[in-house]
């Protein structure tokens, strides 16, 4: 694939974030553009209008991935590439891509790719403000990008793009599905069961997150405390910086190894940063910057990991502190989609907090969110679709003396955790759920969270 695409017929699906700018550029490279979307176009959208003017034919609807064909079929990361209609092309001869795999292609810059189950986010804006703070130390003109599954798309700024300079990248499982290339440092923050509502099962979703290494990796960055990125240690072909908020240096095997002695976070016995200096909560907030910081290794300095500790806030909607009413504080951790990521957001604070839950579920089981729930948390307030699946594995693991609260709307239920809360409490939203019952994305609904929470 290069940038020429000259009279090549493209099939771009779905009319997202990443998409838009995907069409433009195909345009701009002499494409013959067709778009498909199952939700119809607003005619009257402007973007819609210049696109029409330029030739790109919609099919919307319901049968907005029929008769497909072409020299490329570019899938959004939310479709499945293996539905009939895309294979049905894939056999004609269409090449099956997407608009992250064609930014890797075209790349000259040096990419640092994250995934994971949880934390990739956060692990991807400290490699980010890592490396930028080195870029500006050095003062030699190189810039850092950051994209992917996080902020805006890369593809429009590919062509102003060096080898000197650095793109670091947030990557799904969605994203990485039909990957055949690799950055040159891949991280995984952590692999456990999540979007099982969309892989078929647990083993497709991790064979998918293992594609951000698998294509020809330099460097490989491994969380030594989950098992499924534990296995891929010793096996990667690549320099392996492995990591451990619970084992010694002697307990790891890596190229080199960053662990926690005496307070401090330590690369191969060396004390690298003060835990205590890290400003944003949690123990999984340590190993995020032990992930960040072997993502790095070799390209900035210890004074930038320490400044960088003191003053960065955290990403929102990630433990974000909203504000303190009646000695009561509020905490947005809207980007909580999973058990996993709410049990690990539970470990965060000082006292025990009034846990709002509830969403669409993802097909993973509540057993375990409930066991910590019972240990960690003060009171559940449960809302949306899957309010009746976490209340009843609450039951199956003895919840008769806990306080629980059933509510359908979502402002009735942050009603509700202010009316239990007193003076000292934290109330934590932590869904455990994606959002997609109620809203957009979990944006949306960690904003009304706030907005809610600033009307009291």
């Amino acid at each position: 694939m290069h940038t020429d695409f000259s009279g090549k017929k493209c099939t771009v699906i779905g009319l997202g974030i990443s998409n838009l700018p995907l069409i433009d550029f195909l345009l701009a490279h002499g494409a013959i553009v067709s778009a498909r979307d199952q939700k119809d176009i607003d005619k009257d959208d402007p973007k819609m209008q210049v696109f029409l003017a330029r030739g790109v034919r919609f099919q919307c609807g319901a049968d907005y991935l029929k008769d497909m064909d072409g020299d490329f079929v570019f899938r959004s990361p939310g479709i499945r590439p293996d539905v009939p209609e895309i294979a049905a092309a894939v056999q004609n001869g269409a090449v099956l891509t997407s608009e992250m795999e064609l930014f890797f292609e075209l790349c000259p810059a040096k990419i640092f790719a994250v995934t994971g189950s949880d934390g990739k986010t956060t692990t991807t804006t400290l490699t980010y403000k890592l490396l930028e703070a080195a870029a500006k130390r050095a003062g030699d003109g190189r810039r850092v990008y950051v994209g992917g599954n996080i902020g805006a798309p890369l593809l429009p700024l590919v062509e102003q793009m060096t080898e000197r300079d650095y793109a670091v990248v947030e990557l799904s499982s969605f994203q990485l599905m039909t990957m055949q290339r690799s950055a040159y440092a891949a991280a995984m923050t952590n692999i456990t069961p999540n979007h099982l509502n969309w892989h078929t099962d647990m083993e497709e979703y991790t064979v998918s997150k293992y594609n951000v290494y698998r294509h020809g990796a330099k460097r490989v960055v491994l969380n030594a405390d989950n098992d499924l990125t534990a296995a891929r240690i010793g096996t990667t072909g690549a320099e392996e910086i492995v990591f451990s908020l619970t084992r010694s240096a002697e307990d790891l095997h890596g190229t080199s190894k960053i662990y926690e002695q005496d307070g401090y976070i330590c690369v191969n016995g060396e004390k690298v940063l003060r835990v205590a200096d890290i400003k944003i909560p949690g123990r999984f907030n340590v190993a995020n910057y032990m992930c960040a910081i072997g993502m790095t290794l070799g390209f900035v300095e210890r004074e930038d990991i320490e400044e960088l500790a003191k003053t960065f806030g955290g990403v929102e909607h990630r433990n974000e502190f909203v504000r303190e009413v009646g000695g009561v504080k509020y905490y947005n951790s809207s980007i909580d989609s999973s058990p996993s990521r709410t049990m690990a957001a539970l470990s965060s604070y000082p006292v025990k907090p009034i846990l709002i839950c509830g969403g669409r579920d993802k097909h993973v089981p509540f057993d375990g969110l409930a066991s910590e729930i019972l240990s960690r948390a003060k009171a559940l307030v449960l809302t949306g679709e899957a309010k009746e699946q976490i209340f009843d594995a609450m039951q199956k693991a003895g919840c008769a003396d806990f306080p629980i609260v059933i509510r359908e709307d979502f402002t009735d239920a942050i009603c509700a955790a202010r009316d239990l809360a007193q003076s000292g409490d934290v109330v934590l939203l932590s869904p455990a759920c994606t959002s997609f019952d109620a809203f957009k994305n979990f944006e949306e609904r960690g904003r009304k969270f706030k907005d809610i929470v600033n009307q009291f």
